[in-house]
């Protein structure tokens, strides 16, 4: 049996990559580990932008949003330099946060530091 974090965890991006996808969005990727430099929850692409996606929820009354930190976008964007060298691709991209509260998502797109 999973720990009861990580199936809160994966429920969370089950819902994020459905949410994505109903908003249009192909999801290339999940859960993409680059070695040494972190994960990327979720991996899409729409018209013909490549997005970077973390994804945060949250049960308690501290709001997820505030777990998307400058040391966890850095980690993203060098995680999706790294993904993007990897498979040899040069496309415009974006790193965005899907921030889940509830049964209520926010996607923020183009977060920046």
């Amino acid at each position: 049996m999973r720990e009861l974090p990580k199936l809160f965890g994966d429920q969370s991006e089950d819902l994020a990559a459905l949410f994505l996808e109903q908003e249009g969005y192909l999801v290339i990727e999940r859960n993409y580990f680059a070695r040494k430099l972190g994960e990327i929850d979720i991996i899409a692409q729409k018209d013909e932008v490549l997005h970077f996606i973390e994804v945060k929820s949250g049960k308690a009354d501290f709001d997820p949003v505030y777990n998307v930190t400058p040391a966890k976008l850095r980690k993203v964007i060098n995680s999706a330099h790294y993904y993007m060298k990897r498979k040899n691709i040069d496309v415009l991209f974006s790193v965005d946060a899907l921030v889940i509260r509830g049964d209520e998502l926010e996607f923020i797109e183009n977060v920046t530091l």
